[in-house]
């Protein structure tokens, strides 16, 4: 049994362990300039060393010194005559420094009651599971088909449509596709109209059904000649209901009044705060780098807390705190400050690549690759990823997000690159100005390209014409 006896077994291994520094400065660079103020403004409550620079103060540079706390700590001078310690409270700051859980928890003079956040008592939009939520709270059936209809409104997407199959449904609560059936009609009753259906043609003739219920040739268009009208053959469409063209067209146009998705109008995005990091200017002909340092907080080292690092001013215990606090403080105004190097570097490698563009507009966008970047900034492509995420730049061409700046290449005219982009400007151009009436197929427009010098496949024109959202040839043709 000797090879379950204990061995000692010596081993060699190279593993990368990043430090709390080292994960602070990466997450710092990765914050736009809207999150980096939050976070600043939160390091500012949570650390009592840092504080906001006055427009009138001291410039932050003074505090930045990296043998600040070196020099505070072990070569202090001696102290001076006024008793730094008559500025503080020193009753709160124990409590709220130094103080045990244990001892907060056993002391109800200083136990904090969690309040509401203001933000409870502000309105906000209904989304649409509380809008059918609230009906069905006021709707009259039985418990199981209220059961089955909170697991149907449950599983319905952002347009409004039910994702499960009542198959599903049933097995889910052990459930009869009667009492299946009676929620999923209950539920489609709702406003709006639409809604819980299991495709676009149940969408459609749950709303026209609701909205123009005399209608039957909308309703004969919707369940049976959807694609045609998808494809906008009209004609066909008349010729296989038997029915006049103008009388189809009549019904077709009711039908372009009806949604699609339903759900949107209560699952609507709210528009995002943008504010650019940087600007983008010209001065004396020469494309410069700007940060937009306006309203950010600028940091700096308490001076009254140095004061407590103060030779016999304060004891172990808050020495060692203060300390902390100091270290996490200027480690904190080192990265900070290291996202600010690090994203101008990266601009100003922009700024060499990309000078066309920002004077002449999106066709003149050159191919640029991170990895590029990261080469002559001397970074690695990850440092210039999270660089460029989620940031803005003020240029003359508009608000842009950096990430924009980074294109693909392309073998355009005379064997010479183009950025991915610019190609699909090209193709969307082409698309807008072709004859609606005999519109132009993939292949054609591959031809169009290579006649342009831009040598790609159709399936390649296809893939962009579908980034694009730009429907198929058959469904942008229209007829007379």
């Amino acid at each position: 049994m000797n090879f379950l006896a204990p061995k000692l077994h010596l081993r060699v291994a190279q593993k990368q362990i990043l430090t709390p520094g080292l994960v602070q400065m990466v997450s710092v660079l990765a914050l736009n300039r809207l999150e980096l103020r939050d976070m600043i403004n939160q390091e500012i409550m949570a650390n009592p060393v840092l504080e906001e620079l006055p427009e009138e103060g001291v410039t932050a540079e003074n505090y930045t010194d990296e043998a600040f706390l070196k020099k505070e700590t072990e070569n202090v001078p001696d102290t001076p005559a006024a008793n730094p310690f008559d500025e503080f409270d020193f009753g709160s700051f124990f409590t709220q420094y130094l103080d045990t859980g244990a001892e907060r928890a056993g002391n109800s003079e200083h136990e904090e009651i969690e309040k509401p956040s203001f933000d409870k008592f502000l309105s906000s939009p209904a989304s649409l599971t509380d809008h059918l939520n609230w009906q069905l709270s006021v709707g009259i059936c039985t418990e199981t088909v209220r059961k089955i209809a909170e697991a149907i409104i449950g599983n319905l997407d952002e347009n409004g449509y039910l994702t499960a199959s009542l198959e599903e449904i049933a097995q889910s609560g052990d459930y009869s596709m009667e009492d299946v059936e009676e929620a999923l009609a209950m539920v489609q009753e709702f406003d709006p109209p639409g809604v819980a259906a299991r495709n676009l043609p149940e969408c459609l003739l749950l709303q026209i059904k609701l909205l123009d219920p005399q209608n039957t040739l909308a309703q004969q268009i919707i369940a049976d000649h959807l694609k045609l009208l998808q494809n906008n053959q009209l004609k066909e469409v008349a010729r296989e209901l038997n029915r006049p063209v103008e009388l189809v067209k009549r019904a077709v146009d009711t039908i372009k009044r009806l949604d699609p998705k339903p759900g949107l109008r209560y699952n609507k995005t709210e528009p995002r705060l943008v504010e650019p990091d940087v600007q983008f200017r010209k001065v004396d002909g020469e494309w410069q780098v700007f940060m937009n340092d306006d309203d950010m907080p600028q940091l700096r080292l308490s001076p009254t807390y140095r004061r407590l690092l103060a030779r016999d001013a304060a004891d172990r215990d808050v020495r060692n705190y203060v300390k902390e606090r100091f270290t996490a403080a200027i480690q904190l105004m080192k990265n900070i400050e290291q996202r600010k190097h690090t994203i101008l570097r990266v601009c100003h490698s922009i700024l060499r690549r990309q000078a066309d563009y920002l004077d002449y507009g999106p066709d003149h966008l050159r191919p640029m690759m991170i990895k590029e970047v990261a080469e002559e900034v001397g970074v690695h492509p990850s440092t210039v990823s999270r660089a460029v995420a989620s940031k803005y730049v003020h240029t003359p061409q508009g608000v842009l997000e950096l990430r924009s700046f980074f294109s693909e290449s392309v073998n355009g005219p005379q064997g010479s690159e183009m950025s991915l982009l610019s190609l699909k400007r090209r193709v969307k151009q082409m698309i807008e100005q072709e004859d609606t009436s005999h519109p132009l197929t993939d292949e054609q427009i591959t031809k169009k390209l290579s006649d342009e010098g831009i040598h790609v496949t159709r399936r390649t024109v296809a893939k962009y014409r579908e980034d694009l959202r730009i429907p198929s040839t058959h469904r942008r043709r229209v007829k007379a």
